[in-house]
């Protein structure tokens, strides 16, 4: 990613940030009505699991400058979600949810949505 892309991506987080748990509601909510069977794989108390999202994107979001040192923090994430039953085919409602959701949340633009999709893909290919 470029200075600039993480640059909008952290932008576009910090108006996110302070709605946290609005904005992962709104995910949620948009990921159960794309795919509704995939409500089975939380079982959790949902806001919890709400503050954990918005942690880890937090935590993605501060590090893409230097990513390479929380990979394997990612990678462990990736493995223990297989382990809960998410598949390969799930990461593109869970990523169109994101997009959904952000922008409902926000005000979102053109160059920032590129730039958040090229942080997601890093993330997958990670």
């Amino acid at each position: 990613m470029t200075e600039d892309q993480i640059g909008l991506v952290r932008d576009s987080f910090a108006k996110v940030a302070p709605i946290a748990p609005a904005a992962a509601s709104l995910f949620y909510g948009r990921l159960f009505t794309l795919d509704p069977s995939l409500k089975s794989l939380f079982t959790g108390d949902m806001e919890e699991q709400g503050e954990k999202l918005m942690m880890m994107i937090a935590t993605v979001v501060g590090s893409l400058d230097r990513f390479e040192q929380i990979a394997p923090t990612v990678r462990e994430l990736g493995r223990r979600h297989a382990g809960y039953g998410v598949k390969a085919a799930h990461f593109d409602t869970v990523a169109d949810s994101g997009r959904w959701s952000k922008g409902s949340a926000t005000s979102s633009r053109p160059r920032c949505a590129t730039a958040g999709s090229r942080a997601t893909g890093y993330c997958r290919k990670k």
